[in-house]
């Protein structure tokens, strides 16, 4: 049966990779080949103006290919769940297999769309295809701004009391995520529960992209150097101008971040810039940390290799 006349009932191609690494242009160039559309897996995306920042694929870069969970919600003070995206990820990808099911007996055999969930933010993707439950504790925005007057070493000296087992696994530089344990402890007075996860509902293939120290090094300073050239800079200030404080600016860390700092004359341009670098540097490293634990992954250097690993699974 060829490639074009195979129907994708449940099929499920994960591109990962750290931040640089070129996730967005192998899944477009993959998409194309193989009859696809991409679901986007970063927890920045999902937010309206935030372009540059983030690398939001464009137009123009997508060449046709349909894009979802881009430009979900405003980046105002209320924050997009992984329960939020678990289940609208979910709805994307459905739709996206609705589409090789033949909607006439006589049109069987029609050609199989394939969804591509692309991204760096590992909770996302594995809340999708781990289809983890997730705890539904609603935000305690009281609580929360009390916990965000503490510093990241208090808030984790915090949670190493109250959950020991969970301060072994979370990233204790993540001000957000340690927040959000904290929260769901103290509001179920309870230890943050394990992620239980359910069967699969899907046959998967987990593409990740593998690069060098070095090579992520130069490809972050490249894409720096080109997100600043057209702009970043000039779309920060448009969101401060639309309402954003700086405090939640600076929440979306990295990019955004630092230039909010520069803005306020907190910090130079060149120490904007090496922040930027730096901070996106160990965000690749922790992110690979994160994508090592998951023995499924097939690791690929180039478009050619993770083409045929995905010509493979596709006619299996």
């Amino acid at each position: 049966m060829g490639l074009k006349r195979k129907i994708m009932l449940n099929k499920l191609i994960v591109i990962i990779g750290p931040t640089a690494s070129g996730k967005t242009d192998l899944s477009i160039k993959l998409a194309k080949k193989f009859n696809g559309e991409v679901v986007s897996a970063d927890s920045r995306q999902v937010y309206k103006g935030m372009d540059i920042g983030t690398g939001k694929v464009t137009k123009k870069e997508m060449k046709g290919i349909p894009h979802y969970l881009l430009d979900v919600v405003p980046p105002g003070r209320e924050r997009f769940t992984v329960v939020q995206y678990q289940k609208l990820a979910l709805k994307a990808i459905k739709k996206i297999h609705k589409k090789s099911l033949p909607s006439h007996p006589a049109k069987r055999g029609s050609n199989g769309k394939i969804p591509f969930l692309v991204g760096g933010t590992g909770f996302y993707i594995q809340a999708v295809v781990d289809g983890i439950v997730i705890p539904e504790v609603k935000p305690d925005w009281k609580l929360r701004k009390k916990l965000e007057k503490k510093n990241i070493q208090e808030l984790f000296k915090m949670l190493k009391k109250l959950d020991a087992r969970r301060a072994k696994t979370i990233e204790s530089k993540n001000k957000r995520r340690l927040i959000r344990a904290l929260e769901i402890i103290i509001k179920t007075k309870k230890p943050v529960p394990l992620l239980k996860k359910k069967l699969s509902q899907f046959e998967l293939l987990i593409i990740g992209i593998k690069k060098s120290p070095d090579e992520l090094r130069e490809l972050i300073r490249k894409r720096l150097l080109k997100r600043l050239k057209i702009g970043m800079i000039a779309e920060i200030k448009k969101l401060k101008k639309s309402g954003l404080s700086w405090k939640r600016l600076e929440e979306f860390g990295l990019e955004y971040k630092y230039i909010a700092q520069y803005l306020q004359k907190k910090i130079t341009y060149d120490e904007m810039a090496e922040k930027i670098q730096k901070e996106s540097e160990h965000y690749a490293k922790r992110q690979m940390t994160w994508f090592k634990r998951d023995k499924r992954i097939k690791w690929i250097r180039n478009y050619s290799e993770a083409k045929k690993i995905a010509k493979k699974f596709i006619l299996c």
